[in-house]
């Protein structure tokens, strides 16, 4: 009996530790099954992007490289383009304040379109010029003479026919003169047509002539160092500003429509003066002395054009 018993507690003991190998694998695999339940849980939470066709592991690295791949490139390429359009945007402003801001009515390169009369001119005139041997001026149009911006300016005229002359504008045309018709010397119409015509169509244009003579400044009677007006005469291209030194500082003067400048507080009279044309050039003139209705020459001249 009792070797049976002991076989019996053997078999009791064998049984057991199988059973306990048996259930230690089972516990490790639950927890990998738990592992992998887990995964698979949150698998499909990262995995949202993949209703539109890309998985989350493609998906996300591309959107990142996609987003560095245009973040480089389009912050470089705007800056570029920024900086490059900043100067040609300049640029084209200061064209603009230099040629067609500056220009008035009569601009450089423009055809214009009138026609021409002519009447017995010494060279003076609206503009307050002195008459003078130049037979070839003309009066422009109240509209185109512009309260005195085309005084010294020279345009050449153009007949149907072929023929031409270049005249300066001393004076001023009222009254029945339309826009784009100059009243030109007898002498320069001559030179267009007989004068029994009376009156011819004309194409007209802004030139900038050779000349050898420089620039002349005249006080006005009544001027003195209280009150000027100041004129220029001879410049080759029509003047956009007259400015005068006064204190430091360039003082532009307004122009009165009998072609002066006038410092009606006397301010810069007598100093420095500074002149500026169409294109934009300055010339500046030392100062003189304010000796009213004197012609006194200087020594510059504006470019050709």
């Amino acid at each position: 009996m009792s070797k049976r018993w002991l076989f019996l507690s053997a078999a009791a003991v064998l049984i057991v530790v199988s059973l306990a190998l048996v259930l230690l694998p089972g516990d490790k695999s639950d927890e990998d099954v738990k592992t992998e339940a887990g995964n698979a849980v949150s698998a499909p939470a990262t995995n949202s992007p993949s209703a539109t066709g890309t998985s989350t592991a493609s998906a996300t690295p591309s959107a990142h490289a996609t987003d560095a791949s245009k973040k480089p490139s389009a912050t470089p390429s705007a800056h570029p383009s920024a900086t490059s359009a900043t100067p040609s945007a300049t640029k084209a402003r200061q064209q603009a304040a230099g040629t067609a801001s500056l220009a008035g009515r009569i601009r450089p390169g423009v055809t214009y379109r009138g026609v021409a009369t002519f009447y017995d001119a010494d060279g003076g005139g609206a503009c307050l010029y002195d008459p003078g041997d130049d037979v070839l001026t003309g009066a422009m149009n109240t509209t185109d003479y512009e309260a005195s911006k085309a005084c010294g300016a020279y345009v050449l005229v153009h007949a149907a026919g072929g023929a031409t002359v270049t005249v300066r504008i001393t004076n001023e045309c009222p009254g029945d003169c339309a826009p784009g018709q100059i009243d030109l010397s007898a002498q320069a119409f001559a030179k267009l047509a007989s004068p029994s015509a009376g009156r011819i169509p004309i194409t007209w244009n802004l030139v900038s002539p050779s000349t050898s003579d420089t620039i002349s400044i005249r006080y006005k009677t009544g001027s003195s160092r209280y009150w000027c007006g100041i004129q220029a005469i001879g410049h080759r291209n029509p003047l956009a500003r007259l400015e005068v030194l006064s204190g430091g500082t360039w003082r532009q003067l307004p122009r009165a429509s009998y072609n002066y400048f006038l410092s009606e507080s006397g301010s810069g009279c007598g100093g420095a003066i500074r002149l500026t044309d169409i294109y934009g050039e300055r010339l500046t003139v030392p100062a003189l002395a304010v000796r009213p209705d004197v012609v006194q020459s200087t020594s510059v001249q504006f470019a050709k054009h």
